[in-house]
């Protein structure tokens, strides 16, 4: 574990409010006993008592070692296999105050030293660097739920991989079809019986539009999809794509937002 700088009284007092809403009382009090740590606090909440604890301590010991061994003990990964989203959701908010010191706890359960943060917007980079390539996009909800724990690792090739998947379970959900790509699509926003349609189709601005959604639907599925699914992930370099293909399928799911059953399928 790397000799971190002292952290400053605020830093100390964010990190404790995150460690605060995984623990209760008695988990504090526990992971205290057994690091020999005493809680001469008096204080009840538990963010103040973790707080006022790690303070204590940077002072006695000139580091914040105390506080990154609590740390490092509440997110043990091994604990997480099967809750990766709150290890990383934890890890990731942590990471983004220690930043700031100079230190950062990684995925193999470990402490590393890194160039420390000047700025918010790079403390946010360094542990999310999706989330500063989505600044000032709307991204639908349904990207996010297919894709949640690659995003929170920054492993885009997953996430883009499993974000298309989700655009097409979507569509089977709403349809109740189960054919997959372009059949799919073919199926379900034919321009003579429609299972779902954008519009009333009444016009021919408006069946353009319905015919064009569903070219976007198959481009999506061939050109994003298809290569992602049987290429070698050592091969891609895909990252600083994917937030436009994050963004493509979040305008894909903003479409299907208004789309009805149509009850000619």
């Amino acid at each position: 574990m790397p000799t971190a700088p002292k952290l400053t009284d605020m830093q100390i007092e964010e990190v404790s409010k995150i460690l605060g809403e995984y623990l209760s009382g008695s988990d504090i009090s526990r992971h205290f006993s057994d690091m020999s740590i005493e809680d001469t606090s008096g204080e009840s909440t538990k963010w103040r008592r973790l707080c006022s604890t790690f303070r204590k301590y940077q002072i006695a010991d000139k580091t914040p070692s105390k506080l990154m061994e609590f740390v490092r003990r509440l997110l043990e990964p091994s604990r997480y296999v099967n809750r990766q989203d709150t290890f990383e959701e934890a890890r990731h908010a942590i990471n983004a105050h220690l930043a700031f010191a100079g230190i950062e706890y990684r995925t193999d359960g470990k402490f590393y030293s890194i160039t420390a943060a000047e700025t918010i917007d790079e403390a946010h980079k360094r542990v999310n660097t999706i989330a500063a390539k989505f600044k000032g996009r709307r991204i639908h909800a349904e990207v996010s739920k297919y894709c949640k724990a690659e995003l929170l690792q920054d492993n885009y090739f997953h996430a883009v991989l499993e974000a298309t998947k989700g655009l097409a379970q979507r569509i089977r959900d709403m349809s109740g079809e189960t054919l997959d790509g372009a059949a799919l699509v073919d199926k379900v926003f034919s321009i003579e019986r429609p299972i779902l349609a954008l519009n009333t189709l009444q016009s021919e601005t408006e069946r353009s539009e319905h015919k064009g959604f569903a070219l976007l639907l198959k481009g999506c599925f061939g050109a994003v999809r298809n290569p992602l699914a049987h290429e070698p992930k050592i091969l891609w370099k895909g990252e600083d794509d994917a937030a436009d293909y994050l963004s493509l399928i979040s305008l894909l799911h903003r479409k299907l937002d208004d789309a009805v059953k149509t009850g000619l399928g």
